[in-house]
Parts: structure tokens; sequence; C-alpha cells
């Protein structure tokens, strides 16, 4: 394919903190450190057809009425709703008078062990029935739908399945950071200047690995290696417990740039080109829809964009910037 003609990506300018030039310094801030409190919030299990359950927290102002706004975040890779952008957000908008649901991926956060499978970068299907379910209980309300990294690949991803029926459920999609070429990503991961996220992130699945085949006795047991790049552990673990035939194949079908030709509901996309772990030319050989509008910063790092105290958008840059994007009319 190739791009449809006038839909290029337009650059936003980004200035980053004077000590904060290095995208992996942008990446580690943002990601790793959270000293905020999270916000009030009520927990909401939703039952998936497989029998697995997740769980939504969700903040509601005091005043919100059925009609009011509500903003869903789905957070990354081994995050939760307690993922720093998921509280920073939550408790800018809470008091705005917008409802925020912060998704918790299978067997996360506050769903940890009530789901035998484990989420992966295609669920788009799991978001979708969180969305029906807040739907039901209040249809007047509109959602704006986010993600970011991991979860900005999967909203995408739900966007494009749901093509023109898209506006029935969702007002708006915002991805941050998506890794929208699943092994394109993951080479780049494998890379050995990011060796420091691949042990991370790794650590972090074998110990949600382990944990679920303890919980539930009727699976397998199963010993992962202690060290394993993120394709290894794809193809070993990943691929084959979810259904697909390799991890190549699992990364075929479930790169949400294969659905972005197919989105209808207003989109936005933000990449940095300094993103250590996600390529922002990743989309630059699919056609982009008028609906999707793909933004992209010189700095910022992997969902990072902390950026000079004084300048308009303040410390939180990324925080003010999604926030005038779910505002706009």
């Amino acid at each position: 394919m190739s791009p449809r003609e006038g839909q290029v990506s337009q650059e936003l300018p980004f200035e980053p903190f004077p000590f904060l030039h290095d995208p992996h310094h942008q990446t580690i801030i943002n990601s790793f450190f959270n000293l905020l409190f999270e916000p009030p919030s009520d927990s909401k299990l939703v039952l998936l057809p497989d029998g697995d359950k997740i769980s939504l927290e969700i903040s509601t102002p005091r005043e919100w009425k059925p009609t009011d706004l509500t903003v869903m975040l789905v957070h990354g890779l081994c995050g939760s709703h307690k993922s720093p952008n998921l509280v920073r957000m939550a408790k800018k908008l809470e008091p705005m008078g917008i409802r925020v649901v912060r998704y918790n991926m299978r067997g996360c956060g506050s769903g940890r062990g009530l789901s035998k499978k484990i989420y992966h970068s295609g669920r788009s299907e799991d978001v979708f029935e969180s969305i029906k379910a807040l739907k039901r209980e209040h249809p007047q309300s509109p959602i704006v739908l986010i993600g970011f990294s991991l979860g900005g690949n999967i909203v995408l991803k739900l966007a494009g399945e749901l093509g023109s029926i898209g506006k029935e459920f969702l007002t708006k999609v915002i991805a941050v950071s998506p890794p929208v070429d699943l092994y394109s990503s993951v080479k780049m991961l494998g890379e050995p200047s990011n060796a420091m996220y691949e042990k991370y992130f790794y650590r972090l699945l074998r110990s949600d690995v382990h944990y679920l085949h303890k919980k539930f006795k009727d699976l397998p047991r199963i010993k992962l290696p202690r060290n394993l790049k993120l394709y290894e552990f794809d193809q070993l673990y990943t691929a084959p417990t979810s259904g697909f035939a390799s991890a190549d194949d699992y990364y075929n079908k479930c790169s949400s740039a294969h659905f972005v030709p197919d989105i209808t509901i207003p989109t936005k996309i933000l990449l940095a080109e300094d993103d250590p772990i996600i390529s922002s030319a990743s989309l630059d050989a699919f056609t982009i829809p008028a609906s999707v509008k793909l933004f992209k910063t010189k700095k910022g790092g992997h969902m990072g964009y902390l950026g000079a105290m004084g300048t308009e958008k303040g410390f939180y840059w990324l925080d003010s910037l999604l926030t005038d994007w779910i505002l706009e009319p």
C-alpha cells in the first residue's frame, strides 16, 4: 500500500525539559516513577464470553450525569490501572467533571487472579466487551477511548475492526506511542541499547505466567527460563496459549497498522521520532483515512513528553495535550 495522497503526519512542537533531551531519560522517568496517590474509584468486573473476568476502576465525579463524558484509559505492557499515565490522567480529568475508567487487561491490577488466559497485544475484543458493559449502564454517555503503548495498538485495532459501526460506541480514539507494527517493536526491544526494557518486561511477564499457573490448578506446570528475549517468550508461550501458530503469526494478526485503514471514528495517533522502542515510520507505508490524524514530535521518548517548565503545557506536556484532544468538539 502507499499512503493516501494528502494524508501525511503533522509535526507537533515539543521542547523537552533541559536535562531530559535523552529519550531514555524521558521514557524511564515518565513510565517507571509514580509518586501520585490513586484517585478514589469503584471496581467493576466485566465477564468475558470465555468465562474470564477483567476489572475496571471507575472514578465518577460527584456531579457527573449519565449524559456526561466518559474517558476509558488502556494501559501498556506489564501495566495496570496503577500505571503513571492512567493515574495522572484520572486525577486531571475527574475534577473537570469527566468520568474516568481505568481499564485492566486480563490478570492485571484489581483483576489479578480473575482470568485464566493471558492478555496480549491483540485482545481488542476484551476492550469492546467493557465498552458495551458501560454503554448498557449509561447509553447516553459519550466515550473517548485512549490507549498507551501496547494499549494504543489495541484501541487502534478495535477502532478498525468496528469500522462503520464504531461511532455507535465511541466518540473518538487516541493512541499514544502505539506499537502498530509489533514485530518491528519486538526487534527494537531486542537491541542492546534497550536491554534494560526487555529484561524488565520479561521479568514481570515471567512472574505473571508463574502466578497464573499456580492460581489455576488445571493449567499445566510451566517453568520459563530466567532470561529470554521477548520474541522467544512470544514464540514459546504467548502464541501457542493464545491460539496463534507462531510469534510471527501473532504479530501479523494483531498489529494495528493493518486495521488503521478501516477506522471511521475520529482518531489521533501520537508518535515520537526518538522513541527507543517504537518506530515513528511504522504507518508510513499504510493508507491513512481522513478520520485518522497522525502527529509526530522530534523528541519525547516512549510516552515521555516531559516538557520544559514554563511552557504552555507544563512539565507533563502529554497530559495537557491529551486533555485538549479530549475536549475538542
